[in-house]
This record gives C-alpha cells, sequence and structure tokens, in this order.
C-alpha cells in the first residue's frame, strides 16, 4: 500500500493571508445569475417574520446602518424596520448613495456616530453592507470607546481588491485607485471591538473569502448563510443572527452557537478545519 495513502492533507490556506489572494477570483457567472434570487429573500423575511418575532427583544440601544456601494438609505429599509420591531433605535446613515469614501463621507460619518453617542448616551451599534461594512469597520476602529459591536453583511474587508465583480463601478464612482497596499493593510486589521462578518458562499458579486475575519482574535467571527450580495440585508437567517448578535454583552460577548437546531441552517468559520480549500 502506498505511504501517500496516509499522508496528512495541509491545512487550508488562511483567507486573511496577503499571499492566498493571489489565487482568490470573483464569482463566476453562475453565482452572479443566482443574485436574482434577492426578491424571494426579501418574501422570505415577510413570510417567517412571525418566527421572528418571537426572538427575545432587544435593549433598545442604538443602531447605525450603513448602505452598499451605489446604494442608499432605502436598501436597509427592511433591515432598520426589523431592528426597530425587536426594539433597537435603528438609523440610517443619511448620506444618500453611498459612491466611496468621497471628500466628507468619512467626516459625517464620524460626527453622526458622535451625534448618536451623545444623544443616546450610550455606545451604539454598527451594521454595514458590503462597502457599508467597511465604513462601519474603520470607524469602530477610530472611535472604540463609542461602538458597542460592528456587524458586516457580505463585506470585502481582506483578500484581494479585484475579487469582486464591483470592483470596476468602485473605481468610476469613488475615483479611487482600489489596489492601495497601505490602505488594504489598514482594512484587513480588525476593529478592537466585537466583529461579526455575516457571508455567503453563493455571494454574486464578493468572493467569500474576501470576508473572513482572521481566527487569531477572540472577538472576531464568520457566519455562513445561503444568500445572495443584494439580498443579504433583507434575509431571514441574516437576520436572525444579526439580532441574536446585537443582544449580546460587549463585557461578556461569545462567538455564535450553532449547536442545537442551528447546526442546520448556519456555519461558522473561526478554525482552521472550517475553512475549506478554495484556489
Amino acid at each position: 500500500m502506498s505511504s501517500t495513502r496516509h499522508r496528512r492533507q495541509p491545512a487550508p490556506p488562511d483567507p486573511t493571508d496577503p499571499d492566498a489572494e493571489l489565487h482568490t477570483v470573483p464569482p463566476g457567472l453562475w453565482l452572479m445569475m443566482l443574485e436574482a434570487r434577492a426578491p424571494w429573500e426579501a418574501m422570505a423575511l415577510a413570510a417567517v417574520s412571525p418566527w421572528l418575532s418571537r426572538m427575545p427583544s432587544g435593549d433598545g440601544h442604538a443602531v447605525l446602518v450603513f448602505p452598499g456601494l451605489g446604494a442608499n438609505d432605502m436598501s436597509t429599509l427592511a433591515l432598520r424596520r426589523f431592528l426597530r420591531q425587536h426594539r433597537y433605535t435603528a438609523y440610517g446613515w443619511e448620506q444618500g448613495f453611498n459612491l466611496g469614501p468621497r471628500d466628507g463621507v468619512l467626516e459625517r460619518c464620524r460626527a453622526r456616530i458622535e451625534a448618536l453617542h451623545k444623544k443616546h448616551r450610550g455606545k451604539i451599534s454598527l451594521i454595514g453592507w458590503s462597502l457599508g461594512g467597511i465604513y462601519a469597520r474603520e470607524m469602530a476602529k477610530e472611535l472604540p470607546d463609542l461602538v458597542r459591536c460592528v456587524i458586516t453583511l457580505g463585506t470585502p474587508f481582506t483578500g484581494h481588491p479585484k475579487a469582486t465583480n464591483a470592483w470596476r463601478f468602485y473605481q468610476l464612482v469613488s475615483g479611487q485607485h482600489p489596489h492601495d497596499e497601505e490602505l488594504l493593510a489598514q482594512v484587513r486589521r480588525p476593529p478592537p471591538v466585537p466583529t461579526t462578518s455575516i457571508y455567503s458562499k453563493t455571494d454574486g458579486v464578493v468572493a467569500w473569502q474576501c470576508s473572513i475575519n482572521p481566527m487569531r482574535h477572540a472577538h472576531t467571527e464568520n457566519i455562513e448563510v445561503h444568500a445572495s450580495h443584494i439580498g443579504m440585508g433583507m434575509n431571514p437567517m441574516a437576520m436572525y443572527a444579526i439580532a441574536d448578535r446585537l443582544r449580546q454583552d460587549p463585557d461578556h460577548w461569545r462567538r455564535f452557537d450553532v449547536r442545537g437546531a442551528r447546526r442546520w441552517f448556519f456555519k461558522v468559520a473561526h478554525q482552521p478545519e472550517a475553512l475549506t480549500r478554495w484556489y
């Protein structure tokens, strides 16, 4: 019998390793076509609302939601309505369409967080969809004393900047080059607060490997859901995970538990063995 049969397979590569990003490619045509299922996700959210309403209510703290590239606060309306139904005080970013970090955008994000923190006299949670998740993460790095937690939906904060099907549009509307090594190194670094990345391996816009938090940090986690990119902010499973994460006490934060019935709907990527080979 050949000895190679018993040879141990090499560990899967870490998607947050800069050397691994060379193998990352944007989602293919089939996954892009699957983005058409987003309306079904919205209908599914409406269908399971009675079940989701049975989840424990939140503590009323403020939540600021950032829209994705090319989107505005209308795109996060369903998510913010869901948050309010669970007794959170949800806000839109109120800067119109998200066309990238143009002059004044980040300054206004910072001012809005400071104003909400002062108004509610407590830390606020930040949720960012796609590019909006980059804003949420960066604001948490700048203002960690004002932020309770960060949750991102399909956000490409690591990997190669061209491993998305939106990089050309981003470059066009933002006027920024997507491959700034110094900036990319900064974006890859996780915030110093509890940080959750919700991602989908069937995302048709962002390569899922670009949404994986480093495994060496105890305050970061990755939750896989079955969702499209443009439907993630309306996906019932994503909504469930968001509500569960917002209820966490930041001083006693624990990663998402997939034991019991949850294992049928969610997967997590916290350990090396949870990451499959992807190049």
